[in-house]
């Protein structure tokens, strides 16, 4: 089904970025997370890292990653873990709350594929997710994407 639009393809972009994180957020309701705590949270699905790693690799300041950490510490998100080559190392990792609310986001985010995907056939879909990716290289952040160390846009977690 053919669908007309006067607006480009970066502004459709933009606005649908909004509207699938309002989708997850919704459906992270009551466990305090928010739009900012998904840097950290995509971070740490590599492995578990420090505060000074996290800010070095999204580029934001070790004082806001800290504040991050520590609210996602108290909502029971993520803990500390022992780091026996560094002893004064306090590196953190997802809990089962904090992979149990990934996976939340995650089905939500798979439903509106296949709700797409339903309005469009799984060509077009494809064909779609081509594009993206190739606005993502057009952008220079499919590195970071596929390393899950995208920054903040405004260079902030809060």
């Amino acid at each position: 089904m053919e669908r007309e639009t006067t607006l480009g393809l970066a502004t459709l972009l933009s606005l649908l970025g909004a509207a699938v994180d309002d989708a997850v957020l919704r459906a992270l309701d009551g466990t305090g997370l928010r739009r900012g705590h998904g840097y950290v949270v995509q971070r740490l699905l590599v492995g578990p890292a420090t505060a000074t790693q996290v800010a070095a690799e999204l580029g934001v300041s070790q004082q806001a990653v800290s504040k991050v950490l520590k609210e996602l510490m108290a909502l029971g998100h993520v803990e500390l873990v022992a780091d026996d080559a560094d002893r004064r190392s306090r590196p953190v990792r997802l809990t089962t709350r904090g992979r149990e609310a990934v996976h939340r986001a995650r089905a939500v985010r798979a439903d509106i594929d296949a709700r797409v995907a339903g309005e469009v056939g799984t060509d077009e879909l494809a064909a779609a997710h081509a594009v993206l990716v190739a606005a993502l290289d057009v952008l220079g952040i499919r590195e970071q994407v596929e390393r899950r160390t995208v920054a903040p846009q405004d260079g902030r977690l809060g």
